[in-house]
């Protein structure tokens, strides 16, 4: 998966389209809902997951980087940290691990494709959510005073509640979007024979 993922690098048409979703996800990002310091409202991870799902973990690891720090030159409201842009990267990452199948292998367990896209989705959104929002951003919040440790357990607690409530809209739109980008990709390189 990796050696593949790698070798997207090399494919013009991956880079393109890698182009195109990472202005798209700058485009949502313009759309960001700030409630506070520490919590917003984004949808922007569902370009990176488009680009997870057709070029894989390494590509979408660089995507993830490369949405951060473009995104921070575009509105450059905080100081920039370094170890939020890698744990963007790691954002593009997770979804490249779950998602990164473009045709008939899109198989899980046995699974027909539509299901096993489903399932999918679902786990990468709950690790993105899991890992990156709750352990990661959290954590990174509280060690640079963007969330006073005594107000920890108030914090983990709010951003539990408003992720969960998020949920409820990412994992539908996720699906669909992912559904529609793999429709239109096969459609588009139907006659390639590179798209395996």
């Amino acid at each position: 998966m990796f050696q593949k993922s790698c070798s997207e690098f090399k494919n013009i048409r991956s880079l393109a389209i890698t182009g195109m979703f990472i202005a798209v996800s700058m485009v949502i990002e313009k759309f960001t809902i700030n409630i506070s310091a520490s919590l917003k409202i984004n949808f922007a991870f569902l370009a990176i997951a488009v680009i997870g799902m057709l070029t894989g973990p390494v590509m979408g690891f660089s995507a993830g980087l490369i949405c951060d720090i473009v995104g921070y030159l575009a509105n450059p409201t905080n100081t920039y940290l370094p170890v939020y842009t890698l744990v963007a990267g790691l954002q593009g990452f997770i979804y490249g691990i779950c998602l990164y199948r473009k045709q008939e292998h899109f198989q899980l367990f046995g699974l027909n494709e539509e299901f096993s896209l489903i399932i999918r989705s679902v786990v990468a959104r709950l690790l993105d959510v899991g890992v990156i929002n709750l352990c990661l951003n959290t954590w990174l919040n509280m060690h640079y005073g963007f969330i006073p440790k005594e107000a920890f357990g108030v914090a983990i607690s709010t951003r539990l509640v408003k992720n969960l409530l998020e949920l409820v809209a990412d994992i539908p739109l996720l699906i669909v979007l992912l559904s529609a980008a793999l429709i239109a990709y096969k459609r588009a390189f139907r006659n390639h024979s590179t798209m395996s």
